[in-house]
């Protein structure tokens, strides 16, 4: 008899969990949406391996399995279920993934003030886990307790932050649930988001030279904790980083932001055959949804205009990762569009000369060198603020790709988005 392994839950649409149980060496992981009804009878499966088990289960499934891991007992939550023996044992292997994640991003809590976001199972844990690392004290923050987002003054010594709420996750990104300036002494951020990579929170955090991290790695980690109920063998934790590494280089965006005739199209092309990756290029995006030109919407209807259609494509695009994202020129001049970009993106700014430009067809480039100049004065620190990488398009459009290709894989494999 083939046994069954896999996730169960209401809505599994995003689920990035077959993939990684895959390169952990359980092949047949698949997704099963049950309705509350399908929950018992799918649990009593002659067939049944084991299964991960998310949002709304976690409780529910306490009726059903027979011996409850005493770090489950204590959560309230069952994440991993094992049928061995003709009995199901329930076990939580979120807050591993919770700490491994932690330690990873040396985010110490020893001793600490920890305040964590959201009072739903995932907070349990978060609150579990904080615990088990010697923090000092330990606040919940929900929108309705006595620790509110009216009252955050009152918790401004809090030194590590814990999101577990779903602010900020796919496709509602890159939005967060507060801003961390209220907490003017924090040590340490971690969001359990892993869709996006960096939410609006983490971007917060990166900004003001705050560690953080984010839910990949403690995806990554409970998977592999939870693979080692399933098959009842050790596994390497160097596994976790390599599995991390990979999928945050399939999901994240290539994008390409420069001054306008600066040959990001071109490259963006080069780039895309090198990789086999989809190329979206937002100027011909907005033009088949509106049916004329970048150009033309600017001349006819107004810049501003232009940059509200543009800002809104960018968000649709960008929200989903594994692209090739080439930009217009002038993207850079609303701030609105950094973190956009950078949710799920590594950002490269093309570099060009200006007397090489090409400004055909660019109502925005007009007035010869010198109108190219004054634009690019304008420019050029929002092109700096808003790239990861410059890269220099003196050579062929072929060099140039290749160095955002080879840039791109040795950049994208660090174990913290």
């Amino acid at each position: 008899m083939v046994r069954i392994f896999g996730l169960i839950g209401g809505r599994l649409g995003h689920s990035w969990s077959p993939r990684i149980h895959a390169a952990l060496g359980c092949k047949g992981y698949k997704l099963y949406e049950l309705a509350p009804p399908e929950l018992e009878g799918f649990l009593r499966r002659p067939d049944l391996g084991a299964v991960n088990v998310t949002i709304p289960y976690k409780r529910e499934v306490f009726k059903y399995v027979d011996v409850v891991d005493p770090a489950a007992e204590e959560i309230g939550a069952i994440n991993t279920v094992v049928s061995r023996g003709g009995k199901l044992y329930g076990y939580n292997t979120d807050k591993y993934g919770l700490e491994f994640a932690l330690r990873q991003a040396k985010i110490c809590l020893s001793g600490k003030k920890v305040a964590i976001l959201g009072s739903g199972g995932t907070s349990h844990t978060a609150a579990a886990a904080a615990g088990s690392l010697g923090a000092r004290e330990i606040v919940i923050i929900s929108r309705s307790g006595e620790n509110n987002y009216e009252n955050l003054e009152k918790n401004a010594d809090t030194q590590i932050l814990i999101n577990t709420t779903p602010v900020g996750m796919y496709p509602d990104c890159p939005a967060a649930p507060l801003s961390l300036r209220a907490f003017p002494r924090l040590e340490g951020v971690m969001d359990v988001i892993f869709n996006p990579l960096r939410t609006g929170l983490l971007m917060e955090a990166e900004a003001l030279g705050i560690p953080h991290t984010g839910g990949l790695v403690m995806l990554a980690a409970q998977a592999k904790a939870a693979e080692e109920h399933f098959f009842g063998k050790p596994i390497d934790e160097a596994r976790i980083g390599e599995i991390v590494a990979g999928l945050a280089r399939d999901v994240t965006n290539i994008v390409l932001i420069g001054m306008p005739g600066s040959g990001k199209t071109t490259i963006g092309k080069f780039v895309a055959a090198l990789s086999g990756r989809e190329l979206v290029d937002i100027d011909k995006t907005i033009t088949a949804r509106e049916g004329v030109r970048p150009g033309d919407i600017i001349t006819k209807r107004g810049e501003a205009e232009f940059r509200r259609i543009e800002t809104q494509v960018l968000r649709e695009v960008c929200a989903s990762g594994g692209k090739i994202v080439t930009t217009g020129g002038g993207c850079v001049t609303v701030s609105e569009n950094y973190p956009i970009l950078h949710q799920s993106g590594r950002v490269y700014r093309i570099d060009r000369a200006l007397s090489e430009l090409s400004t055909r067809g660019r109502p925005l480039s007009a007035g010869g060198l010198e109108g190219l100049e004054a634009l690019y004065k304008a420019r050029a620190p929002l092109y700096e603020r808003f790239s990861d990488v410059g890269i220099a398009n003196d050579g062929t459009l072929e060099e140039a790709a290749q160095k955002i290709w080879s840039d791109f894989c040795e950049n994208t494999c660090d174990q913290r988005p």
